[in-house]
């Protein structure tokens, strides 16, 4: 008897266990084959096009094959192998390719504008606008309107990029876990806290090695930039970890740049467009790259004398504590934090105690309970892909299912650094029932050692809180079609949810609802909770800037006409004239493991963290206002943001929730920016 395919039997949740490589491809193959059909059925439709027999059917076409491509290229970022990675350079092309199908199908744009066209006669709600713009816009800016050749040329790039972005992110991965710092001197540890060491052993342990091993994975790579007292190896690590893609072999990044840029302003001018970036940010509240531009070197005028005066303490302080005559990149992290330790007598260490990954999660659960009347219940009865995601049934009050939540804490060789949020299935309401969503988090946060449970970092607590901001976005989404629901919004408004979050970890009142010591249950004093607020604006003058350089790195790839360009390396140094206090390193290159912009959907796009950033201030102004558990602020948020997803312009939900448009000022003063 032939075996079934996991993928194409029906399924609600993502039946992880039965999933084998080999099933990737047809099941791609299959559903891209239906998704044809349900098309055709739309096309082929003799009656008259209206809302209900094409924009409907179109949007809720090809949805089994959206689930596989949720669940396959998930695994590709948190648990690939080299099988998948080649699975995804073949499928890639195929879905491409099924995108451009849609896009230039003139029959269905035939559809599609009629209904378009007609649309002030026909009595559409709120959502079904905001759809039918989408739909018609989604041809229309994707080549719909071209001659026969140019969409044929099209396809072209679209396939190209699509094979291009993939080589890349597997270039950085593989770049990342190739290289390690093996230790064998324990002098050469000195200053690193013993849960670094303790992962360092167990790492060397794991790779059959003796001593002690530090790689370019976040949890290993950043307490020994910042703690160890080894100039020489934090600067040997720190020029690997910015060498990533720029080594001049195999895994080299600089043609892949290249060619990504290239393609992308093809692309744009073919479609009518001056940049990538114009073609990007018509669809986004800032509108132009001009209006991006001017809010980042606004910014950057505010940051730029604090950031100065930083720069000269920090100098001041290595020079007196380490005879430092020049600070390097490897020295920034290393001096900043013994300044903030003589400053503040604050440190890491002393706060991780009261940081378990357990009770961090379950402080998050608590804050969301309290605001939106959410409860978390561990199951596990729920498929995974790996033994460390964790599983969740979120309800109401009332007992109802709201969502599914997964979440994913800890690096592996096949999971790609950072953290993000995505979804195994969108809410959406269809026959009257309401499908709700499954949504998961995954992140790289330090393992549990043989010795102490996974204890959090501060930074590590807000990343935390940050992509469960993105999930409450996902889980409390209210719309009836799937691709306006949940994140489904503009990409400068969808950091909003995820960086508001942040905010409670800085009150005293969320903090000692979850922050307690792990082996004595102590609260965290308060004292502490004091010296996390002070501290939380220290150095914000230089973290401001390396957010505006990345933000004015990816205008300078996107905003302009790269044809000219030959030299990866100079264009970086040319976009980070105005922000840069650090000697370069030869050597190194950001560009080329700059995944956010050249694998992820950041392109044109990075300056959405500080534009969110202004609204998130401007947000929580609103709960310090009122009280930061208040149920009216907070319903009104769930109400207008959180549950409307992308049906309707971002800046009327914004203003309804807030009664006015945002104000800068409450971002510069929670940064201590304004004189």
């Amino acid at each position: 008897m032939q075996e079934q395919n996991p993928l194409l039997q029906s399924f609600d949740t993502a039946p992880f266990s039965k999933i084998k490589n080999k099933h990737f491809k047809p099941a791609f193959e299959q559903t891209i084959a239906d998704a044809r059909a349900e098309i055709d059925a739309i096309t082929g439709n003799a009656d008259v096009p209206t809302f209900e027999n094409t924009i409907e059917p179109l949007e809720f076409a090809g949805q089994q094959l959206d689930r596989i491509s949720s669940i396959f290229f998930n695994l590709n970022s948190a648990e690939t192998n080299d099988e998948i990675q080649a699975i995804a350079q073949e499928v890639s092309p195929l879905l491409s390719e099924f995108g451009n199908d849609i896009t230039l199908n003139e029959a269905l744009f035939k559809r599609v504008k009629t209904v378009y066209e007609n649309r002030t006669d026909l009595d559409l709600t709120t959502e079904q606008k905001t759809l039918l713009d989408k739909k018609y816009k989604s041809f229309s800016r994707n080549g719909a309107n071209l001659p026969e050749d140019k969409k044929q040329q099209l396809r072209d790039i679209d396939k190209q990029l699509a094979k291009l972005k993939l080589t890349f992110g597997e270039n950085v991965l593989a770049e990342t876990n190739k290289y390690t710092l093996h230790i064998t001197d324990e002098k050469d540890l000195s200053g690193l806290p013993d849960h670094a060491k303790e992962a360092a052993a167990q790492t060397a342990e794991e790779i059959g090695k003796d001593g002690w091993v530090i790689t370019l994975q976040y949890p290993s790579y950043i307490p020994f930039m910042t703690y160890a007292d080894n100039r020489e190896l934090r600067k040997k690590l720190a020029i690997a970890f910015g060498a990533k893609g720029f080594q001049n072999d195999e895994l080299d990044n600089q043609k892949n740049v290249l060619q990504i840029v290239k393609l992308r302003h093809e692309r744009a001018q073919l479609l009518g467009y001056k940049t990538h970036a114009h073609f990007v940010l018509e669809e986004r509240m800032a509108q132009s790259p001009l209006k991006v531009e001017s809010f980042l070197e606004e910014l950057l005028e505010k940051a730029k004398p604090a950031a100065k005066r930083e720069f000269e303490e920090l100098s001041v302080f290595a020079k007196k504590m380490g005879s430092i005559d020049q600070l390097q990149k490897w020295d920034s992290a290393y001096y900043t934090e013994k300044l903030k330790q003589e400053r503040f007598d604050l440190d890491d260490e002393k706060l991780k105690p009261y940081f378990k990954l357990e009770n961090v999660i379950n402080g998050a659960f608590t804050i969301a309970e309290r605001l939106f009347q959410l409860k978390f219940t561990e199951v596990f009865d729920i498929d995974t892909y790996h033994e460390d995601v964790k599983t969740f049934r979120v309800s109401d009050t009332k007992g109802l299912d709201v969502a599914l939540f997964y979440a994913d804490f800890h690096p592996r060789p096949g999971k790609r650094n950072g953290a993000w949020m995505t979804s195994y299935k969108p809410q959406y309401i269809k026959k009257g029932k309401n499908e709700r969503p499954h949504i998961s988090i995954v992140c790289n946060f330090t393992k549990p050692s043989k010795t102490k449970p996974s204890l959090l970092t501060f930074n590590e607590v807000t990343t935390l809180f940050h992509e469960f901001g993105h999930a409450l976005h996902g889980m409390l989404a209210n719309t009836t079609y799937p691709s306006l629901s949940g994140t489904g919004v503009f990409w400068d408004f969808v950091e909003l949810p995820s960086q508001v979050m942040e905010n409670w970890c800085y009150e005293k009142e969320a903090l000692e609802l979850f922050a307690r010591h792990y082996e004595t249950g102590e609260t965290i004093p308060m004292e502490l909770i004091e010296k996390i607020k002070a501290s939380a604006t220290f150095m914000e003058g230089m973290q401001t800037l390396r957010q505006l350089s990345f933000g004015l790195l990816d205008m300078a790839w996107h905003g302009n006409d790269p044809s000219n360009i030959s030299d990866v390396k100079a264009k970086e140094q040319e976009a980070f004239a105005g922000t840069n206090f650090y000697p370069d390193v030869a050597k190194n290159c950001m560009s080329t493991s700059f995944s956010h912009i050249f694998q992820g959907g950041y392109s044109s796009g990075y300056y959405s963290y500080k534009w969110a950033e202004v609204l998130d201030a401007d947000a929580f102004a609103y709960f310090l206002e009122k009280g930061i558990f208040d149920l009216e602020v907070a319903a009104k948020f769930k109400e207008h943001v959180l549950s409307k997803g992308g049906t309707e312009h971002p800046m009327v939900l914004y203003k309804r929730f807030r009664g006015k448009e945002p104000n800068p000022e409450y971002l510069l003063k929670r940064a201590g920016l304004l004189d």
